[in-house]
């Protein structure tokens, strides 16, 4: 099998993983900079070319698409797609997981629980979109934010109005949420892969912060699920169209929450936390689903590939 990694730094641990689970595995594997690919679009030929050559014969394409490059990056990707490559990820799966608000409102519409989360774009409702949510402390998190960055809490209604000021003055989005006091800075992170949680792993955050990110300083350890945990990662995956996520959620008085579903989640901390070999669980999904793909019948199969 023919696979593609879009990725901007061959060198990053989970690019590497997985280039080099695939070579063992016997697959021919290839590292694409999604914004030194470039397309052609025409009915009947659409073709995509990396640095001066055509792209022919890809079976299989990884996206591990980063934030600065979602627009470009799911645009090569939505034409790998279009010319018949299977990806866990479809472009618009990752799309609507880098989007948190639209991500939440597609969980909540199928029943998934998560903090009562708020937004509002008008000043003069502020006051008003606060109290929807209730007293604080508040989470405000930029909409398409990640690794932690532009997560704030803010222990008092006068300090919330102050940062969604800050905020709107830079012309960001962002939501604000209810504060799970009971889960004490510590979240889960649930690695799916196809329809099972191949991995999991607790995050807990340093003396001092409460985001449990491990890019802020957070320590991990092999987490044991409850089967509820367990269907509900896998049912949040499934809403957002993703068949590789990293879906975070906390666990509170009221059952499991769900935080947000990542379509690019990271594989060292997880491997590093579980030992479980990640790589290979998405490798293997890959390999299912392209046979599945190739035995269909004949109106079923992927589109033929052009140039």
């Amino acid at each position: 099998m023919k696979i593609a990694i879009l990725s901007r730094n061959t060198r990053l641990y989970s690019t590497q993983r997985l280039v080099d689970v695939a070579r063992e595995r016997g697959h021919v594997v290839r590292v694409l900079d999604p914004l030194r690919c470039y397309v052609r679009i025409a009915p009947g030929n659409m073709s995509i070319r990396y640095k001066g050559k055509a792209l022919r014969g890809i079976d299989a394409v990884i996206p591990r698409i980063g934030v600065t490059s979602t627009f470009y990056g799911t645009a090569v990707l939505r034409q790998l797609e279009m010319m018949g490559v299977y990806t866990p990820n479809s472009s618009d799966a990752v799309l609507r997981a880098r989007d948190k608000l639209r991500s939440l409102q597609m969980l909540a519409a199928k029943g998934l629980d998560m903090p009562a989360t708020v937004f509002g774009d008008n000043p003069d409702d502020t006051a008003d979109v606060l109290a929807m949510l209730g007293e604080p402390p508040h989470v405000i998190k930029l909409n398409e934010g990640s690794q932690g960055t532009g997560v704030v809490l803010a222990e008092k209604k006068s300090a919330s109005q102050s940062v969604i000021e800050a905020f709107r003055g830079l012309y960001a989005n962002f939501l604000v949420q209810e504060f799970v006091a009971e889960a004490k800075g510590s979240d889960l992170r649930c690695f799916v892969v196809g329809k099972k949680v191949v991995a999991a792993m607790q995050r807990d955050a340093s003396p001092g912060e409460f985001r449990a990110n491990l890019h802020r300083g957070g320590t991990a350890s092999k987490a044991i699920l409850s089967p509820e945990e367990r269907r509900i990662a896998v049912q949040a995956a499934g809403a957002l169209g993703l068949g590789v996520a990293g879906v975070d959620m906390l666990r509170s008085k009221r059952g499991p929450l769900i935080l947000e579903v990542n379509a690019s989640p990271g594989l060292e901390g997880i491997e590093a936390a579980t030992g479980v070999d990640v790589a290979a669980a998405i490798i293997a999904l890959l390999e299912t689903e392209t046979v599945q793909a190739e035995a269909a019948p004949l109106p079923r199969r992927r589109a033929t590939r052009t140039e």
